[in-house]
Formats: C-alpha cells, sequence, structure tokens
C-alpha cells in the first residue's frame, strides 16, 4: 500500500495520465511527422538530383560572398543525412568548388532539411519561422568564417569517403517512392515514439515552473547555456526532438532557449560528429564545436531579445 492507494491503483492513475497526454501529443504532432516523411521522401527521390546540380553549378559563376546565400539555401534544401552529404561535397571539392560554399552548404545540411522544417510546423510558425533563419544564418556566416580566416588554405579533408550509393534506383516510380517511404520511417519512427513519450515523462513528472525557472526569460544566460548543452545528450534524430520541444515550449521555455536546443542538437548529434572529425580532423573539430556553440548561444539572446 502507498498511503490510502494501493500499488495496482497507483500505477493504473500514472499509467492513464502518461497514456492520456502521450495520445493527445502523439495525435496533434503526427500529422506533421507524416507529411514531413513523405517530403523528404518525394525530394529525396524526384529532387535530389536537381539541387545538387544547382549548387555544382554555381561553380562557373563568379558569385564571391554572395555564393553563400544559395549554398546555404540549397544545403537546407538538401534531403541528404551527413554521412550522405559528405561524399556529394567531396565531389564538389574535386570539381574545384569554393570551400566556403562548401562550408555554407555542409552546415546548414547538418542543421535542417524539408522534413524537419515540415516537422517543425508543428511548434507554430514562429518557431518553424526562426529555425529556417538561424540555420540558414549558421550556414551563411560558417562559410564566411572559412572565407575569411581560411582564404589561402584547406579546411576540409574528404579522402576517407568515397563515392554514395544511390538506393533509389527501382524503375518503377511508384516503386521507388514507397521504399525510400519506408527506409525514412524505418530510420526515423522509433525516435518519433521515444520523444513523445519522454515528453510524457517531463510533463508528468517535471513541474512547469521549474522548466520556467530553468529554461525561461528570466533565467536567460544559464537558460541558453543548459539548452544548447542538453541538446548533445537527447538529440539522436530530429523527428524525436520535436515533442520534446513542444512540450518544454508549454510549460515555458524561452523561444531563445529552444532555437539554442535547434542548433547545437543536430550539430552535435553523434553520427554527424564522426563523420564531421573525420573530414576536419581534430583541430578544426573543435573549431566546429566552438563555432556551433557561440552560434546557437547568440542566436537564442537574439530571439529572446526580439520575443519579449
Amino acid at each position: 500500500m502507498t498511503g490510502d492507494i494501493g500499488l495496482g491503483e497507483l500505477l493504473l492513475r500514472e499509467w492513464t495520465y502518461f497514456w492520456s497526454y502521450f495520445s493527445l501529443q502523439f495525435g496533434q504532432i503526427a500529422g506533421y511527422y507524416a507529411l514531413g516523411m513523405v517530403l523528404g521522401s518525394l525530394i529525396s527521390v524526384f529532387g535530389k538530383e536537381k539541387i545538387h546540380g544547382m549548387f555544382a553549378a554555381m561553380r562557373t559563376r563568379k558569385l564571391g560572398v554572395l555564393g553563400l546565400v544559395p549554398a546555404s539555401l540549397l544545403g537546407i534544401a538538401s534531403p541528404l543525412c551527413m554521412y550522405g552529404t559528405i561524399p556529394i561535397a567531396a565531389s564538389f571539392a574535386e570539381q574545384g568548388m569554393e570551400e566556403d560554399w562548401l562550408a555554407a552548404f555542409m552546415m546548414s545540411s547538418i542543421l535542417l532539411n524539408p522534413q524537419l522544417l515540415l516537422y517543425s510546423a508543428a511548434l507554430g510558425s514562429t518557431a518553424m519561422i526562426i529555425r529556417l533563419v538561424s540555420c540558414f544564418l549558421c550556414g551563411a556566416v560558417a562559410g564566411l568564417c572559412i572565407r575569411i580566416f581560411y582564404k589561402n588554405r584547406r579546411f576540409f579533408s574528404f579522402t576517407s569517403f568515397g563515392k554514395t550509393v544511390n538506393r533509389d534506383t527501382d524503375p518503377n516510380i511508384f516503386l521507388r517512392l514507397l521504399k525510400n517511404i519506408g527506409r525514412n520511417f524505418k530510420a526515423t519512427a522509433l525516435y518519433f515514439v521515444i520523444g513523445v513519450a519522454l515528453s510524457a515523462l517531463f510533463q508528468r513528472y517535471v513541474p512547469p515552473d521549474a522548466m520556467a525557472k530553468l529554461f525561461g526569460r528570466g533565467n536567460r544566460g544559464f537558460g541558453l547555456l543548459m539548452a544548447a548543452t542538453i541538446g548533445v545528450p537527447l538529440y539522436a534524430c530530429g523527428g524525436g526532438t520535436i515533442p520534446l520541444l513542444l512540450g518544454w515550449l508549454q510549460t515555458g521555455m524561452s523561444m531563445g532557449s529552444a532555437t539554442a536546443f535547434m542548433i547545437t542538437g543536430p550539430a552535435t548529434k553523434i553520427t554527424n560528429l564522426g563523420a564531421v572529425k573525420i573530414i576536419l580532423g581534430m583541430k578544426n573539430f573543435i573549431l566546429y564545436i566552438i563555432f556551433t556553440i557561440l552560434f546557437a548561444l547568440l542566436s537564442g539572446f537574439v530571439v529572446d531579445y526580439i520575443i519579449n
């Protein structure tokens, strides 16, 4: 017995609360998840080559620093994961692509893709726009840093990566799309469900005022730092973090803290870090981590300053 409530009754009550919140949030987000997954597969099957072709075509144009804008935008539009992006970037580098453009393309590609952008609509239009703008600027600023500080030096080394294997080869277009959606679902569904479950647990056992004190505007500096830091262990899949962010925002997290999390999370995702470490080497890898954290904190401060 626990007080006047039996253990079985207590467990049933906790399960009822958990399932109620889980079902509610799953219903709120599942539509965005499904649409994002289909959009990502559509772009991967039918638009990937065009996007990369547009980026490759930039090599023949003398855009200078202005090339960072389309490079960062095309990185966001690319549906590939980091391990898929690196071999593509390697082929661009072999063709003589500017390294600052490569940096912008790869940085924004790490942070965001069309699928994750649509997922983020579940957080509201403001959060989605902030995520798009901050990730675009992060890519462009990363490229600008390479242009300024590595003008006559190499920043990347792609020798350890070979060419990618195109898995979208089924001659039947419909089956090709279905297979891509299936792979997409297999890679993300578990993380999405885990994210909703964690959000339900946070909602039940972490008091709202604690979230407000930790991540709210009243604790701006430390809250931003904490939000940027927890992105490292918690970020495994973009779809899985949307439920967490939605729950945190509903219980007092500031939009600036959410912005910091949305930048450091994908940038420090374990699989991404492994790939980035290989192509950068230790010194440049450390610079990458420092840049990511500083940009995330600065973005969070700016967002919280604008959104009062």
